[in-house]
């Protein structure tokens, strides 16, 4: 599974369908309990409710982990919390996830219907953690408690908005974990710590709006939202800036690895596939995030150092080559790489990456671990890749007989683990 495809992953999994199944279980059933008592403060659920729609609409993805659409939750937050002298009778738990809901699906048509990028399971997330968050805040906080000028009443107000945050953000953290271990295998833990660095830098941010948006509109009415949203929206379109950068860097390092396959250095599809299997051992292994990106761009790049060599390798089969040749190949990819003045820590991937365990890492920690991964994964789509003849049994055998020597032991679990999990290129 490759980095590009993990958010399609996420969306069919098991885990998936059940969140999908549990916000619209609880979105209906908010619907239905909306309906039966009636529906308090309109012009606030409709600002709202627009709000978290164009939120859905012109969400964004950064990090290729998921899309985000911070308005949307920002908003769906400040709903939630909303206390005071301009609200009259604040929204209920049941009315919040009904507004949320079918506020959620009324922003993700538009997208449906323009063939843009969407994903179900990360909307059904928000409103599960939203939902939790109202929870809670409700749970806090009385109907008659309002911000009203005085520390008795702003003091509660402000810690309970902030454990409303925290509450959506764990639980959605937690959620997340849970399928990443499921759609990726990375261990929960690890898993876990990402969603909370993620938590950590943009939730935070959101959180924060939501809180702005509840407090403000609470004291001032809907003169607030516009004036708390537009900053936010500028915002937003910075960071798209931001992810239209990304994506073009990330087209010409896909570029630079195709120049060996297209030079008849490696056979067709074979640095992707390398990707693809160093990017499943990373998974397994619990890298950060950003060192699978750099482990990632690594195994596209592995092989651009073989443009300098002589001939290529028959079939792309570096392997073939002597120990010389092969780190000699390794030594100008690195070079290369570094002139790009961004990728130094690929380039100090891709410089080892043929190094032998016992005379590398072994003895020198400050070799990256994602080297033996390159050079693992390297071998075994040479030993068990498109055209190679030989069998996924067989060519860990081969790899078997190199451990501890020519492959980081752990490393060589670790590939162990994802073969066995039924691992294809």
């Amino acid at each position: 599974m490759n980095a590009t495809s993990q958010s399609y992953q996420v969306r069919v999994s098991g885990s998936g369908v059940a969140i999908v199944l549990a916000a619209a279980t609880l979105g209906l059933a908010a619907l239905i309990l909306t309906i039966e008592r009636g529906l308090t403060g309109w012009s606030f659920a409709i600002t709202f409710g627009v709000l978290i729609s164009v939120g859905e609409m012109v969400q964004f993805r950064v990090d290729r982990s998921r899309n985000r659409a911070p308005i949307a939750t920002s908003a769906a937050l400040g709903y939630a919390m909303l206390r005071g002298p301009e609200v009259g009778v604040p929204p209920d738990v049941a009315q919040v996830v009904a507004v949320v809901t079918i506020a959620t699906i009324a922003g993700l048509v538009p997208r449906v219907v323009a063939g843009l990028r969407w994903e179900v399971v990360i909307s059904a997330r928000r409103v599960l953690s939203v939902a939790a968050a109202t929870a809670a805040f409700s749970a806090v906080i009385p109907n008659d408690m309002q911000w009203d000028g005085t520390w008795s009443h702003a003091l509660p107000l402000t810690a309970a908005m902030f454990l409303a945050v925290l509450t959506a953000g764990i639980s959605d953290a937690l959620v997340g974990a849970g399928q990443a271990t499921e759609a990726f295998n990375r261990p929960f833990p690890a898993a876990l710590r990402d969603e909370l660095v993620v938590l950590a830098r943009i939730g935070l941010g959101m959180g924060i709006s939501g809180v702005l948006l509840a407090s403000c509109t609470s004291l001032v009415g809907l003169w607030a939202p516009p004036l708390i949203i537009v900053p936010l929206l500028l915002t937003q379109f910075a960071f798209r800036r931001f992810a239209s950068a990304q994506r073009t860097y990330r087209a010409t390092v896909r570029s630079m690895a195709r120049s060996t396959e297209i030079a008849g250095f490696s056979s067709p599809g074979q640095n992707a596939r390398t990707a693809q299997l160093a990017i499943a051992i990373g998974n397994d292994l619990g890298l950060t995030p950003a060192r699978m990106e750099a482990l990632e761009y690594a195994a596209l790049l592995s092989g651009v150092g073989q443009l300098a060599l002589a001939d290529p390798s028959p079939g792309g089969a570096s392997l073939l080559r002597n120990r010389e040749e092969r780190q000699q190949a390794a030594e100008i990819g690195a070079s290369i790489i570094e002139r790009s003045g961004v990728l130094d820590h690929v380039a100090e991937i891709v410089r080892h990456s043929n190094d032998p365990y016992r005379q590398g890492r072994a003895n020198n920690s400050d070799i990256p671990v994602e080297s033996g991964i390159v050079n693992i994964a390297l071998a075994y789509e040479q030993l068990a890749g498109e055209g190679s003849g030989q069998s996924a049994a067989k060519a860990m055998e081969s790899i078997g007989l190199g451990i501890g020597a020519e492959y980081d032991p752990v490393v060589v679990e670790s590939l162990r683990r994802v073969v066995g999990r039924g691992f294809r290129f």
